[in-house]
């Protein structure tokens, strides 16, 4: 329950921020809309069929309230449904971040695990440089470093573009490649350098001592008993990192022209869209939320102390 109870807290000030923001701009999205030409009535009409005119209490919690059921809203602009702008949009930064998160995982932990088995070898200090040299460079310094290597000058993976995951797998991996490895390589970094730590001190621990003396097999010592223990301080890392893949989101889509939620909301924002921009940001807050909760839960699952009441046993 605490798990929860937090990011729904944390939700509602974000929403309330979040609204409070569009309603409270400068713009006047009636007048927008309206163009030029239109007269005060107009613009007094149009704020009332927005619901703009109403308090803003009143307005907030009746957007929240719809969004809570789905509907986010329809564009000022378009007349198209937020919510189905959001969920054709969405699916581009879901599967470019799963995979991102995939490469990061992978990169990092195998780094991580080969530096700690080397402690104090060329290894293990050739990996603690490369990823903090990695650490300080943005993801968009990589991904234009990732476009002239592997599409100007080898020609094999595209530039830029998409095609959907469910329409030709083999076709979205190409395209998805280049901006998920951009975006992987800071939080590959960063969980290397933490998994390298945690392990060097668990490979000291003494039932890694007594293991080894039973006569358990090294890799039975080091995956069954060592990583266990030593995985919970990268995991906090892997949830650190995804709010970080979501913000990267904006520069990647610029970058290797994916039609996402990035360029959703820029594209809302240069319009004065609020219906669009709220619904985008909602949506990413709620993504970002939710897979914290599943970071929360699978640390709990393996620090079992941390299920245990205040001042209690289990």
């Amino acid at each position: 329950m605490r798990i929860v109870a937090v990011p729904v807290v944390v939700f509602l000030l974000a929403s309330f921020l979040t609204y409070g923001l569009g309603a409270l701009g400068h713009a006047n999205p009636a007048a927008a809309v309206l163009g030029d030409l239109a007269t005060p009535a107009d613009i007094a009409r149009m704020n009332h069929v927005f619901g703009l005119d109403r308090p803003f209490v009143v307005q907030y919690f009746s957007w929240l309230g719809h969004a809570l059921t789905g509907d986010l809203g329809t564009s000022y602009f378009t007349g198209i449904p937020v919510a189905t702008s959001v969920r054709q949009a969405l699916p581009v930064d879901l599967s470019i971040a799963v995979l991102a998160l995939a490469f990061a995982v992978v990169l990092g932990g195998v780094a991580g695990i080969a530096a700690a088995l080397r402690q104090g070898g060329r290894l293990d200090r050739a990996v603690t440089l490369v990823c903090s040299g990695l650490a300080t460079v943005p993801p968009f310094v990589i991904g234009i470093a990732l476009i002239i290597v592997f599409s100007v000058f080898l020609k094999v993976l595209p530039s830029g573009g998409y095609v959907p995951l469910g329409t030709d797998p083999g076709q979205w991996l190409r395209f998805a490649l280049l901006p998920a490895l951009a975006l992987s390589v800071e939080g590959a970094a960063a969980i290397a350098r933490q998994l390298r730590t945690s392990l060097v001190g668990a490979l000291n621990e003494n039932y890694v001592t007594g293991a080894v003396a039973r006569g358990l097999p090294a890799r039975r010592v080091l995956f069954g008993h060592v990583l266990r223990n030593a995985a919970a301080p990268a995991l906090t890392v892997i949830g650190l990192e995804i709010p970080s893949l979501i913000g990267g989101a904006v520069v990647a889509e610029k970058i290797f022209n994916l039609p996402g939620v990035a360029q959703l909301a820029l594209q809302a924002g240069s319009q004065h869209d609020i219906p669009l921009i709220e619904g985008t940001l909602l949506v990413t807050i709620a993504v970002v939320l939710v897979s914290n909760i599943a970071v929360n839960l699978a640390l709990t699952r393996l620090t079992p102390q941390a299920r245990r009441p205040a001042g209690g046993t289990i």
